[in-house]
């Protein structure tokens, strides 16, 4: 479907410094794409966008969301045909410590970037990415599909909630006759390689491996849809160019190309001790338990339904939990080795994802 939709075409990547801008900068760049990225620096050190080379590959502007100005000006400037706003705080445990820069961030730098599209008068496609934390979580054996209610119980899953609410506003206010089509993109609990934000359960067990430590658990019992990076990208470039070219999905589904999940079957839904004993299939290693009754609530149970996304879209998850934890794992392995491969298994990765994801598309077809 999006084969060839990108090649030649401008994107507005906010982000582009971050785990998953990196990827998705790098894939779009290999369909052929024109990437204008637009981010605050990399928060970490290292990081995939040093790592995958991308300051020579794309254009590379060091900006902030925050900054209702640079925003309009670089959007203007620009001209995009595809807007991917990836941009955000995305720390749970830091949005306590930091609730104003969190909001700031997530809820306003996302209007600031719909406030922009308002003044493009050309055809683009918007696709503003949240997460599966926008739901008001009721920590239960359930689903949460795009009509259930918005919440969140800390800053961070708040502001994302809020900003999908203003992203629904934008949309019905302002879109309706433009040649500007925009969607909002659910999801999270993302694993791959090049990601080493603080707190987040895969970069502390590669940092805690390499110093041949044992890896500090926090909470082994909390449940999540863990899914490769490539999952949701694929479902960005999916729903960009269902925006774009909407008679490639049914008539009747026009007006339902708001918001979509996009998670792994229910299978992968497993707990952060499997998921640490899994790494350590293929980087042996040990781990401990760090539970605190008085730490800051983080949520337990959370699973998204990727109904719509099937129905409308036909996107389906292509990798299953243990192919996700062995690509994760083979990618840090093989950078920690010789770092001068992050570009090589990065494309790799992305060839491998494609040509999977072809075949159960081709098979799914024929049943």
């Amino acid at each position: 479907m999006f084969a060839n939709l990108f090649q030649g075409k401008t994107i507005w990547l906010s982000g582009h410094t971050g785990f998953k801008g990196a990827w998705l900068a790098r894939w779009l760049v290999r369909l052929g794409a024109r990437v204008h990225g637009f981010a605050r620096p990399p928060a970490t050190t290292p990081s995939v966008f040093e790592q995958l080379g991308l300051a020579s590959t794309i254009g590379h502007e060091i900006a902030d969301v925050r900054d209702a100005g640079a925003v309009q000006q670089s959007i203007l400037r620009v001209q995009p045909d595809f807007i991917f706003h990836l941009a955000a705080q995305a720390l749970v445990r830091y949005s306590y410590e930091h609730p104003l820069e969190t909001y700031a961030t997530n809820v306003m730098g996302t209007a600031h970037v719909l406030e922009a599209l308002r003044s493009l008068e050309k055809p683009c496609a918007a696709v503003i990415v949240t997460t599966d934390k926008c739901y008001e979580n009721r920590e239960r054996d359930y689903a949460y599909a795009e009509e259930d209610h918005l919440g969140g119980h800390d800053p961070y899953s708040s502001s994302k909630g809020a900003a999908e609410i203003v992203t629904s506003a934008y949309r019905r206010s302002f879109f309706g006759r433009s040649p500007v089509r925009i969607a909002s993109a659910r999801a999270g609990n993302v694993i791959g390689g090049g990601d080493w934000a603080l707190d987040r359960i895969v970069p502390d067990c590669i940092r805690a491996l390499q110093r041949d430590a044992a890896i500090p658990i926090r909470n082994p019992a909390a449940t999540r849809p863990w899914q490769h990076v490539l999952e949701p990208l694929s479902g960005y470039l999916w729903l960009a160019a269902a925006l774009a070219q909407p008679e490639l999905v049914a008539a009747e589904a026009g007006d339902l190309l708001t918001a979509f999940n996009f998670g792994p079957e229910k299978e992968a839904n497993r707990n952060v001790g499997d998921l640490v004993r899994e790494v350590l299939k293929s980087w042996p290693g040990r781990w401990e338990d760090r539970s605190d009754p008085h730490a800051l609530h983080e949520a337990k149970l959370l699973m998204l339904s990727t109904a719509k996304a099937k129905k409308i879209l036909r996107w389906q998850p292509t990798w299953q939990f243990e192919t996700a934890i062995a690509r994760t794992v083979a990618w840090y392995r093989g950078v920690n080795d010789r770092p001068a491969t992050a570009e090589s298994l990065t494309l790799h990765q992305i060839a491998e994802y494609e040509a999977a994801a072809r075949a159960a598309r081709i098979a799914w077809a024929a049943d």
